[in-house]
């Protein structure tokens, strides 16, 4: 029996390959884009920061709730974060994808679509990749990223006395889960922060050119990721709930359901916004804001000086 004829069966690998790389502007970074064994991107630093993540249908986005268009801007966005978290510029993304035979090829398109949407928004290209048939649809993005000359921002650098600062949306993504769950898809704003996270990408370069000790992509929730970074700087981390800006509308959101925003704030994940701890004395790049301190080792992440309880983000398996 002939496949479908709108099928990724019917265009097959190469045509597939066709379809979704054909008639695309690559930035001056990438050399050699897709087509052959292998791409090929300059590195002027002489040293790479490389990532990936995998996105799996039904664990990490739903098709009923985010467009494809949308789930391929967020299996970018996600990768990238983690780049701009080391401190870097993201220099180029790489597609591992995953579908089964009879997956429509509009739907991989327009996923792709929003790969290199998101990709440009970043000015980096798609490469390459490689596309198998499986059970249900699979997304791995690579993603590359140049240090422009400067040390990689870890988690490991925190010391006491520095201050927490943060650059980017925190609560939206868990408001806009909240509200999906519930059944709705408005708040328009909210729900479009979950289905599609637009990390602020310069501001990972500008906080290590401003002397950022410990960085961190905010994918798992304020609290759970900063304490990734107590952890690995053997420090205590203390987040001053006074400093949190709550937007007007996650508070609307919050009183229609009943939640409290402060919650989604500090707990709530898939933002990837970017969290960084600063020497006292830098003054902090624009977009940034404190919101807490570095404490001494062995407190762990406080909330207003008081302990945090163990449900304190999002966790793999629990």
């Amino acid at each position: 029996m002939s496949p479908e004829p709108d099928t990724v069966a019917a265009l097959g690998e190469f045509g597939l390959i066709r379809a979704v790389t054909g008639n695309r502007r690559q930035p001056k970074s990438t050399l050699l884009g897709p087509g052959d064994d292998a791409a090929v991107v300059a590195a002027p630093d002489g040293r790479v920061v490389a990532t990936t993540d995998v996105l799996v249908q039904g664990v990490h986005f739903r098709l009923d709730w985010s467009t494809p268009e949308q789930v391929g801007r967020k299996a970018v966005a996600v990768n990238l974060a983690d780049v701009a978290a080391m401190g870097a510029t993201p220099s180029s993304v790489l597609l591992g994808l995953a579908c089964p035979a009879d997956t429509k090829a509009a739907l991989v398109t327009e996923l792709v679509d929003g790969m290199w949407a998101e990709a440009n928004r970043a000015g980096v290209g798609l490469v390459g990749g490689d596309v198998v048939q499986s059970d249900q649809l699979v997304v791995s993005i690579t993603a590359l990223g140049d240090l422009g000359g400067r040390a990689p921002v870890t988690r490991s650098g925190a010391r006491p006395g520095d201050i927490l600062a943060v650059c980017g949306r925190l609560g939206w993504a868990a408001a806009g889960l909240a509200v999906l769950g519930r059944g709705f898809r408005s708040p328009v704003s909210v729900v479009n922060a979950q289905r599609a996270p637009e990390p602020p990408y310069p501001a990972g370069p500008a906080a290590a050119l401003a002397g950022a000790t410990a960085m961190i992509d905010v994918s798992d929730g304020l609290l759970a990721d900063l304490g990734h970074v107590a952890a690995a700087s053997e420090v205590g981390i203390d987040v001053h709930t006074p400093r949190l800006q709550i937007s007007q509308k996650l508070r609307e959101v919050g009183s229609a359901l009943g939640a409290d925003p402060l919650r989604w704030v500090l707990t709530g994940g898939e933002d990837h916004a970017l969290a960084a701890t600063f020497p006292p004395f830098v003054d902090l790049p624009e977009g940034w804001l404190r919101i807490g301190s570095v404490t001494m080792p062995e407190s762990g992440v406080t909330v207003d000086g008081k302990a945090v309880g163990p449900d304190g983000g999002w966790a793999h398996w629990r």
